[in-house]
């Protein structure tokens, strides 16, 4: 029995083919607003951990002494309450109490949230810089299609976070033991020290075993960072079709614009070939350009082109200005630089004003106007 598969239903979404082409700057932008950078979680964690240890470190014996001294305090009061209220204390005085301790746990621990808050607040921001968005927050149905989800679980990237997991165990499971074989001989003689000198070793131990597992971490928060630079780079790219359709609905259908080009074009030849017959003379090539010449002092200082045309048009331009009984002059090296250097409806410049007027001036001559 031959069972038939599709191999396209492990295949990336995307029509058109395989996606070869760089991202444009409306994918990547479009990208973002989805919540979609090349961002690494490992990054943040690694650093929010580097943090956290490393306040314990400068800050421990502080923190050592504000938590002994507020249950010192705490239990201090409770033979007061008990002797005011002849052993039966009142609910509403534990509930104080126990207020009052929480409200003193919440001031040491009030740095370390901030700090974790900044440095997450950071890390994030030096990644994918700052432009937030609701989007990612927003529920996306597709996400329960089942087979959206096999999908996602027989992934490359769910490979690759079983990887990661596993890395960070071995690396993580290394330094532990690696630390505590060399520091084991103090754990051995914690019979001979005082509860605050067992706590104060234990503290020191776990502090700077905290400080070598973040330290290490970096390592597997930069290999993490690095594969989510690539992995959104090639997730970003965009089939040929999908560059051409986004040029589309941009610029709009390349085809349309050039069917509007080409009835601009007509329009204004239109234009042209009807004021044509205003012209004092039509210089030529003479068979690949024509450019009709008008002298106006009422409208310019000097004269201008009133239409040209290479090929086709040309000898339609030279047809009408005979219909017209409008001069034809040949000169080629002038025909030519009038075609490449006015535009129809502005004047000639400066450096054809002899060379204009000499034909002009002929012309003149011909028709008894000098």
């Amino acid at each position: 029995m031959i069972l038939e598969y599709n191999l396209q239903f492990f295949a990336k979404d995307g029509p058109g083919g395989e996606k070869t082409e760089e991202p444009t700057s409306k994918k990547l932008e479009d990208a973002r607003k989805e919540g979609q950078v090349a961002k690494s979680k490992e990054v943040t964690s690694a650093f929010e951990l580097l943090a956290f240890f490393l306040m314990l470190y400068f800050f421990v014996e502080f923190i050592g002494t504000y938590f002994t001294g507020n249950m010192y305090d705490i239990y201090s009061q409770i033979p007061e309450y008990i002797k005011m209220y002849d052993g039966n204390i009142q609910e509403k005085t534990i509930n104080a109490l126990f207020v009052q301790s929480m409200t003193r746990i919440l001031i040491i621990l009030a740095p370390f949230l901030l700090i974790g808050f900044a440095v997450a607040f950071v890390t994030n921001v030096v990644q994918v810089k700052w432009k937030p968005t609701s989007k990612p927050l927003q529920p996306k149905f597709n996400k329960l299609s089942p087979v959206s989800g096999f999908k996602r679980i027989f992934s490359v990237n769910s490979l690759v976070e079983l990887l990661k997991s596993f890395l960070k165990i071995g690396l993580i499971g290394y330094v532990v033991y690696s630390y505590l074989k060399k520091n084991m001989p103090p754990l051995f003689q914690f019979y001979d020290l005082s509860l605050n000198q067992g706590i104060m070793q234990v503290g020191t131990l776990v502090i700077n075993l905290g400080i070598r597992m973040s330290l290490f971490y970096m390592i597997i928060a930069f290999l993490d960072y690095v594969y989510q630079k690539v992995k959104f780079k090639k997730d970003m790219k965009m089939t040929k079709q999908e560059v051409k359709d986004e040029y589309k609905n941009q610029e709009g259908d390349p085809q349309i614009k050039g069917k509007q080009r080409q009835r601009m074009q007509e329009a204004s030849r239109r234009r042209m070939m009807q004021a044509l017959p205003q012209a004092d003379v039509v210089i030529t090539n003479p068979t690949h350009f024509a450019v009709a010449i008008k002298y106006d002092p009422q409208m310019y200082d000097a004269p201008y082109v009133v239409a040209k045309g290479a090929d086709y048009l040309a000898q339609k331009i030279k047809e009408t200005a005979k219909e017209n009984h409008i001069e034809i002059v040949e000169n080629k090296p002038l025909a030519r630089m009038l075609y490449a250097n006015v535009d129809v409806g502005s004047v000639v410049p400066p450096e054809l004003y002899q060379a204009v007027a000499e034909v002009l001036a002929f012309v003149y001559h011909l028709q008894g106007k000098v």
